[in-house]
């Protein structure tokens, strides 16, 4: 009851587009809902618009009762919207019926709201309607592309796995750069390392949301795990089950949580290099680094387990992660003696030297958002053996 009333929203319809985005903002997601407001004002309208048109695009490809061939159709259009190319009221009226009731309300409201968000997008300035806009046209494209495949089998291997993480997480990790980066010259002349770093610590926070929900994605019929990694454990994803996993299961699972703690290292790496004085950045990272190293190691020492909810990380451990990471904040040695310490015991893969993704994959994802993007290549890190549904 409590948790229906939570995602129920009425409000003012006289409530400023901005206001709007303020108060959807909780109702679709609890984690943004903390850590954006840790963000310094003129930050926390381009990051919560950034998040809701994602999360809309999120629900066009997961919560309507379309084809695939409909739903692209969708996505194109919603990308068109955004680009100020077709009304958002047009798409917003085909795309209300065609939501699944298993939505939530806040959810169906945002849609509903669309246009509101998209005028929020166009206030912002130049440079910061390019990022969003580029991150939400790749996100709509590759994420469509994986899902269109989505099955039990898992992904072939650990490049899949490194593409779909930067399609679904990796681009938000380049967008959040440029955002920062266009809000202080100061973080704009750490701009190199940063988006050395940027989807690195994006595909961390994925690959752990990837690896705790794994059996609420079977439920629904999709398995993001590399059978790459599981092949050499004997294991064959399509025939796993909560009740037959074994040793196998467990080993591929801690093999993968290494990568996504060598990952997470990178993203403490990415927030030391903000400024010591821009604390609500350093916030809104450190929180959310926090939460997905103890999510791995709950994960870890949980071999077996059949549901996220018994690897979720508890209210109490979540103020203490807000609390540790506050005091902490302006000290970067201290941060990394926390991060070691919420660490210790977990393994770490070594990862390999940044590089493009596969431009057949970005041509894809291309061609499915109905643009071409001509830019420089983006760069992520891939992960190499023995040495963060999960899209929200």
């Amino acid at each position: 009851m409590v948790a229906a009333m939570r995602d129920t929203v009425s409000m003012d319809s006289s409530v400023s587009d901005e206001e709007y985005q303020e108060r959807i903002l909780p109702h679709v997601s609890r984690t943004f809902a903390l850590t954006i407001p840790q963000l310094p004002a003129a930050l926390r309208i381009p990051v919560t618009n950034a998040y809701l048109l994602c999360r809309i695009a999120d629900t066009i490809e997961d919560g309507t009762m379309s084809s695939a061939a409909a739903r692209l159709g969708l996505l194109q259009r919603f990308v068109a919207v955004l680009c100020g190319e077709e009304d958002a009221a047009l798409l917003t009226k085909d795309l209300l019926p065609r939501l699944s009731e298993q939505i939530l309300p806040a959810e169906r409201d945002l849609a509903l709201n669309m246009h509101r968000i998209v005028r929020v997008t166009a206030s912002l300035h130049e440079q910061e309607r390019g990022a969003i806009r580029r991150c939400v046209e790749l996100m709509c494209g590759g994420m469509h592309q994986f899902q269109r495949i989505a099955s039990l089998r898992g992904l072939p291997g650990t490049r899949d796995l490194d593409e779909y993480c930067y399609y679904v997480a990796g681009v938000v990790g380049q967008m959040l750069t440029e955002l920062f980066c266009a809000y202080s010259p100061t973080i704009n002349l750490r701009r190199s390392g940063l988006e050395e770093l940027a989807v690195s610590f994006a595909q961390g926070l994925q690959m752990t949301n990837i690896l705790k929900d794994v059996w609420e994605d079977r439920e629904r019929g999709a398995c993001w795990l590399p059978q790459e990694v599981f092949s050499r454990y004997g294991v064959e994803l399509e025939h796993l089950s909560t009740e037959q996993q074994g040793t196998g299961f467990d080993a591929g699972m801690r093999e993968l949580v290494g990568v996504a703690h060598a990952h997470l290292r990178n993203a403490l790496s990415f927030t030391l290099l903000i400024p010591p004085d821009e604390t609500g950045i350093r916030r809104f990272c450190l929180w959310a680094i926090g939460l997905a190293v103890l999510t791995l190691r709950n994960i870890e020492r949980t071999p077996g387990f059949t549901s996220g909810a018994q690897v979720k990380v508890p209210r109490s451990a979540v103020a203490m992660t807000q609390l540790l990471s506050n005091f902490a904040v302006r000290n970067d040695w201290l941060l990394r003696r926390l991060f070691e310490r919420a660490a210790a015991g977990l393994p770490r893969a070594r990862l390999s030297a940044p590089r493009a993704p596969d431009r057949s994959a970005v041509s894809h994802a291309e061609a499915a958002a109905g643009y071409s993007y001509s830019a420089s290549p983006v760069r992520q890190l891939g992960a190499r053996r023995g040495e963060g549904s999960s899209r929200r």
